[in-house]
């Protein structure tokens, strides 16, 4: 077994309000907190911190280019970009894909703590008209085209942003 990449983060205080949740980024000292809501997009992220990879799909069968059958968004929309109609939540049950590309990150940016060096990959899941940008959690040796499935930071480990999801090689 590989070693493993850790995460050398603070997890953010969540408020509340309206359903959509509202994060304090204790980033840059008591002086810097940075305060982000994600609003519609809300569930996304409540679904990363349960273990669940959730996109939005068109079901209005107007819709130019989905006819209603619409494939998943992850990151999700929140209006469809064809039609402009609400998309519709949906949980994309055991997430796997492939690597599609990939490059190794020797010095990470600010805010984003990952220890380096680590792999940030894009990766294409079948039923996802997106690629889906993480970060793999292997430090083995990697190959366009490996095997992934996701994995989730949950309860206590969350930290309610997108590095609540990463990628695993199976």
């Amino acid at each position: 077994m590989s070693e493993k990449v850790k995460l050398n983060t603070t997890p953010s205080k969540i408020d509340v309000k309206n359903e959509a949740w509202v994060l304090h980024f204790p980033r840059f000292g008591a002086e810097g907190t940075h305060f982000h809501t994600y609003g519609q997009l809300t569930p996304y992220f409540q679904g990363l911190t349960q273990g669940k990879l959730m996109g939005t799909h068109c079901v209005n069968p107007a819709c130019p280019i989905s006819k209603g059958n619409g494939e998943l968004w992850v990151p999700p929309r929140i209006d469809c970009p064809d039609c402009h109609a609400k998309m519709v939540w949906k949980e994309i049950k055991n997430p796997q894909g492939y690597i599609y590309t990939y490059t190794l990150v020797e010095r990470g940016g600010t805010g984003l703590e990952i220890e380096t060096p680590y792999y940030q990959v894009d990766v294409f899941v079948q039923g996802v008209c997106t690629i889906i940008k993480g970060y793999l959690i292997n430090r083995t040796p990697i190959r366009i085209g490996d095997k992934v499935k996701a994995g989730f930071l949950t309860g206590d480990q969350a930290t309610h942003t997108c590095l609540d999801i990463y990628w695993e090689l199976i």
